[in-house]
């Protein structure tokens, strides 16, 4: 007989077997790798875009608190107390809150607590919720009252028009608040931060701290840290 007419051997099929399971392992491999390494950069692109519209909106809203018009509150007739205390922190049991009390950029077309008209000159004066209509010369100034409160993993909004909280974020494990706080009323220097500032009328910004988890457990947590500064603090 012809040996060149042989076919493979049961050696050679099985080496070939053994080699072929090889590779295809390899291939199923590579392939989890990549499915797990895009499933952990879309959970931090999904915190990340999370943590990018809460600091966002907390910076806008910091940055304006106490801004109640061109004139100072001593200024605005019939002017509420809360005008007083435009940045609070509070912590009760397990719930830890920020309020405050923030000029409205209108963009969202929300009901204001407040109006303030003022001419910018001499007169001033603050109406609950809606105000009548400017005379000439007289500029309009929403403001509301917001509170942000980090409990049971979330972070959640509410507003005295309405106290029903609702959820901003999902799966925060922390959310810290400090104050860089001046030495005297009439300075805008700041010394130093403080979680509770003894004297409300010396802060000067907010430095916040945000910890989200992935429920998956895909990514560890993703801390950010930000400082927004009051603008509109100093009278």
């Amino acid at each position: 007989m012809n040996p060149r007419g042989h076919g493979f051997g049961m050696v050679e099929m099985l080496l070939a077997l053994a080699l072929g399971l090889v590779l295809i392992m390899g291939l199923v491999q590579v392939a989890l790798s990549a499915r797990s390494t895009y499933a952990s950069q879309n959970a931090s692109v999904l915190l990340q875009d999370d943590a990018r519209f809460v600091l966002g909106k907390l910076i806008q809203e910091i940055r304006l608190a106490g801004m109640f018009g061109c004139q100072s509150i001593a200024s605005i007739s019939n002017a509420p107390a809360d005008f007083a205390r435009p940045v609070g922190w509070s912590i009760s049991g397990g719930a830890k809150s920020l309020t405050l009390v923030t000029a409205d950029a209108g963009s969202s077309g929300s009901k204001a607590d407040w109006t303030v008209l003022s001419d910018c000159i001499s007169t001033a004066q603050a109406y609950a919720a809606s105000a009548p209509e400017p005379e000439p010369g007289q500029l309009r100034f929403p403001v509301r009252k917001l509170t942000y409160t980090f409990e049971d993993g979330q972070l959640r909004l509410s507003t005295p028009s309405a106290l029903a909280k609702s959820v901003l974020v999902d799966n925060v494990r922390a959310f810290d608040v400090s104050f860089g706080v001046a030495q005297k009323v009439d300075s805008s220097v700041v010394t130093g931060y403080d979680s509770a500032p003894s004297d409300e009328a010396l802060i000067r910004s907010v430095r916040l701290l945000l910890t989200l988890q992935d429920p998956g457990g895909r990514v560890r947590d993703q801390t950010y840290s930000v400082v927004a500064a009051l603008r509109n603090r100093l009278e």
